[in-house]
């Protein structure tokens, strides 16, 4: 893992304290280690810069990599890149993969099997963003670190 912090020891609200990446592999247990990662980069967070970070961030975060890495390993050939960022209020996860194709969460249908796992990040991250790369997509999902949800996922 890398941690950054300001060279005078004082950071912006935004600026990442930590950040950490991997390269899944794909093969049985890619996922699990995924959220293992997640974990402990959590718990790592708290350690080294006395973060709040709440059992409810806690499992979301792990809900989310659970989720992005799925999807990215169900319908992108290649590898698949995670990064792990977190700031005073937020971790964001972030998933590369190599289809370019934008995902659209689908309408609610609870008669449907599957497929409603875009519908989950969405409804439980502050903010979800999506960005085409020259090769590929990065998925970004933020999560709030605090136990109380944003106004902004409360309205979800």
């Amino acid at each position: 893992m890398e941690s950054h912090a300001g060279g005078d020891g004082c950071t912006a609200p935004d600026e990442h304290l930590m950040r950490a990446g991997y390269a899944l592999t794909g093969d049985d247990g890619c996922i699990a280690d995924a959220r293992h990662h997640a974990v402990a980069f959590l718990d790592q967070a708290r350690a080294d810069h006395h973060l709040p970070v709440s059992t409810r961030a806690r499992d979301l975060t792990q809900l989310v990599v659970s989720e992005l890495v799925t999807n990215a390993l169900k319908y992108a050939p290649g590898p698949v890149l995670m990064e792990l960022r977190i700031n005073a209020h937020s971790v964001d996860v972030v998933v590369w993969d190599s289809n370019p194709t934008v995902p659209a969460a689908r309408a609610a249908d609870p008669s449907r099997i599957g497929q409603h796992g875009l519908e989950i990040v969405k409804a439980l991250t502050k903010d979800l963003f999506t960005d085409q790369e020259p090769v590929g997509k990065r998925i970004t999902a933020r999560i709030a670190l605090s136990d109380t949800p944003s106004t902004g996922t409360a309205h979800r």
